[in-house]
């Protein structure tokens, strides 16, 4: 049976709605910044919070050279770039298409996953509702209907949803089960990230500034709540029911995307892109169908590529 308590489907409902709103608030947020300033701003408004959230549970920053290299590592491939290329993307591309591809990370984890040898006996019915739930995204996408399917936006936000399966097997390997606290790991992640994200600010920036209250409210709601608060809840879930469960809410995001860009800002919604949000939501329970094991004590948290969503 589907497993996880009301508590934890609640809490997956919130950060698909989150995560998936993430899109529309960058597309804002550009109508007052540059892709690298969006960058930053996100990044720098995240880590505040999450600082904020460590001070409050007296968590410290991890230490030691070598695990702030790795996570120097992660939050160039999970934060800094993806941040930047989604940015980049959404210049050209719909709010709701870049949802769409985002949701092939879960894919490009598993293909990752078996070349590393990381996924062995994937059962039947989770690698079906995987297949399925892309070829939802692909009804929503339509890419016969569409010109210049491999265009240089949409091509940067798959390369975001690869950067972000990548970033999920480096820190499977080299930030889990360490000792460090979740919350702890997380902050020192978006603050690495942000310190990468000023580095590439004089390659884009620096240009002027003309900011509107909805650009601002834009990139405050996309740092603090999409960015900073998500990764707490994402934590909360995987600690409920493992990393493979909570990686599995990545196919709601393009159903939360594409409504979002249709209310928003008059995007598309046509009986197609219904009816693939159908097949995305079929493709997630066949996905969550599956026994429920025990999770280790101290198990990432890092484990989901839910922790490099968009």
């Amino acid at each position: 049976m589907i497993s996880g308590g009301r508590g934890t489907l609640g809490r997956m409902g919130v950060l698909a709605l989150l995560w998936g709103s993430t899109f529309l608030w960058i597309k804002l947020a550009l109508n007052d910044l540059s892709p690298a300033q969006v960058t930053f701003t996100r990044c720098a408004l995240g880590t505040a919070l999450l600082v904020l959230l460590c001070s409050v549970a007296r968590h410290h920053l991890p230490r030691g050279r070598v695990t702030w290299g790795h996570i120097v590592v992660a939050a160039l491939f999970c934060n800094a770039l993806p941040f930047a290329l989604f940015s980049i993307g959404e210049q050209t591309v719909d709010s709701g298409v870049a949802g769409v591809l985002n949701a092939t990370t879960p894919l490009w984890s598993l293909l990752i996953g078996i070349v590393v040898g990381t996924e062995r006996g994937i059962h039947p019915i989770r690698l079906s509702g995987l297949l399925l739930g892309f070829a939802g995204t692909l009804l929503i996408f339509a890419p016969w209907h569409r010109a210049g399917l491999a265009s240089w936006g949409s091509l940067a936000i798959l390369a975001a949803a690869a950067s972000y399966a990548v970033a999920f097997a480096y820190m499977g390997r080299k930030l889990v089960g360490k000792g460090t606290a979740t919350i702890a790991l997380a902050a020192a992640q978006l603050l690495a990230a942000t310190g990468l994200s000023a580095l590439a600010l004089p390659a884009g920036g620096l240009v002027p500034v003309h900011l509107t209250p909805t650009g601002v409210i834009a990139a405050a709601i996309l740092g603090i709540v999409c960015t900073g608060l998500t990764f707490y809840l994402t934590y909360r879930i995987i600690a409920d029911e493992g990393a493979t469960n909570a990686a599995t809410v990545g196919y709601l995001l393009p159903v939360v995307s594409v409504l979002l860009g249709a209310i928003a800002l008059n995007e598309e919604l046509s009986f197609r892109v219904l009816a693939g949000m159908v097949v995305v939501l079929v493709g997630v329970g066949m996905t969550r169908r599956q026994k429920r094991t025990p999770v280790p004590v101290g198990y990432p948290e890092f484990r989901s590529w839910w922790t490099c969503v968009a």
